[in-house]
């Protein structure tokens, strides 16, 4: 159980509180409610180009990990399709200097051109490295588009294309710092050996005279339901031929997502799945095989991947993970099994809130969904799931109209 309160600056900043005296550090998260969902199609990668101007200097402060590594505190930050979202971890004792740094973060960046030039070639390099040179590196940069025809998560974080973050203008990023990166557009959590006071007191010092902005509605296109099945076929210089196959599935705080996510385990989160159990013990076919989920907020998908051995084409593989799909179409699934895979999942999650900066960053997450109680509900709503939800789920989700493949071959 994750304990808060919460309060609302007057600029429309949301602060939630947990305190916990059985550490001596704090953690302090801001997340910002934009991710590449939010970005402009002919403008892509930029709430990822943000994250690491962030970190450029700001308005009073030029370099930004100077002064935290000096009272012995860690940061960083990610971007994700939904978020953007920016940690310090601490010693309680030096708290105010989270706050001085990340309010004028919030205050205003640099706008330095020379920051601007040296970030967007670290993120070119880092969309070389990371997407085109490396093997595989290039697989969602197709699937997504192949997955998603109207939903802007049709684009990997990292952008479209690299002439998105080279053309980039001065304009352009204080374009994107001014509508979104706004008190009313964050929530703030700090957690760890703190009171509410004290927060309280330091959220008036540093964030309260920030000025609010306009409110940022979120309006994207839904995607339609996927009726056929498709399918894309590429080649590169990598190891082995390699199959993915996505399905459509409930976003992160939507009905239907734990029983996908319980569903995804069975199939193949460990070496008790059956992915495991038939396509590489029983009878190798793969290297490699597991399934996973994207839980994204707006309905993400159910990923089932694996390498695929020599000797073994992609059409006898691509057969064979789906004659074990039709099996959870087909079949009722044991309460055993079920009862395994939720056990996995709530050792999980109970492993995940013993860090003191994960417990803050999901009470952030939940908030910025709506709900910060849907921070405490996980283990309920796991252990809620049936036999019976997970086949009608299966039928819903695995069907083959519902799935977009790639076959990713060996180039001759």
């Amino acid at each position: 159980m994750i304990h808060y309160e919460e309060f609302v600056l007057d600029n429309g900043l949301r602060v939630f509180v947990h305190e916990d005296e059985s550490t001596p550090m704090a953690a302090v998260n801001i997340l910002y409610n934009v991710g590449s969902r939010d970005e402009n199609p002919d403008k892509t990668g930029f709430a990822h180009l943000f994250e690491h101007l962030m970190f450029g200097g700001s308005r009073h402060i030029p370099v930004y990990d100077e002064p935290l590594q000096k009272v012995g505190g860690e940061n960083n930050a990610f971007t994700s399709p939904d978020i953007t979202n920016y940690y310090i971890t601490l010693p309680a004792a030096n708290l105010e200097t989270a706050f001085w740094l990340e309010s004028d973060r919030m205050l205003s960046l640099s706008f330095d051109p020379q920051v601007l030039d040296v970030q967007q070639k670290v993120v070119i390099e880092e969309f070389k490295q990371r997407y085109l040179n490396q093997p595989y590196g290039d697989v969602w940069l197709k699937l997504r588009p192949l997955a998603y025809q109207q939903h802007p998560y049709r684009w990997a974080t990292i952008g479209k294309d690299i002439s998105h973050i080279e053309e980039a203008t001065m304009d352009d990023v204080k374009s994107f710092f001014y509508k979104y990166y706004l008190p009313n557009n964050a929530i703030l959590v700090v957690a760890g050996n703190v009171t509410v006071e004290q927060v309280k007191q330091l959220c008036t010092k540093w964030f309260a005279s920030i000025p609010a902005g306009e409110p940022y509605f979120r309006r994207l296109p839904a995607e339609p339901i996927q009726t056929e099945a498709r399918k894309l076929e590429t080649s590169a210089k990598v190891p082995l031929n390699s199959l993915y196959k996505v399905y459509h599935m409930p976003g992160r705080f939507e009905p239907g997502f734990h029983t996908t996510d319980l569903l995804s385990d069975m199939l193949g989160r460990s070496k008790s799945s059956r992915l495991y159990q038939k396509l590489l013990r029983d009878t190798p076919m793969f290297s490699s095989v597991n399934a996973y989920i994207t839980a994204s907020i707006d309905p993400g998908l159910l990923v089932i991947q694996g390498n695929v051995n020599k000797g073994v084409s992609l059409e006898e593989a691509d057969a064979a993970v789906e004659a074990i799909v039709h099996e959870f179409i087909d079949q009722p699934v044991s309460e055993d099994e079920l009862a395994k895979v939720k056990n996995q999942a709530e050792a999980t999650l109970a492993f995940s809130e013993v860090e003191l900066l994960n417990r803050a960053m999901n009470l952030a997450y939940a908030a910025n969904a709506g709900n910060p109680d849907l921070v405490n509900q996980e283990a309920e709503l796991i252990q809620a799931v049936t036999t019976d939800d997970i086949q009608a789920t299966a039928r819903k989700v695995l069907r083959k109209e519902n799935c977009s493949t790639l076959y990713y071959r060996v180039a001759e």
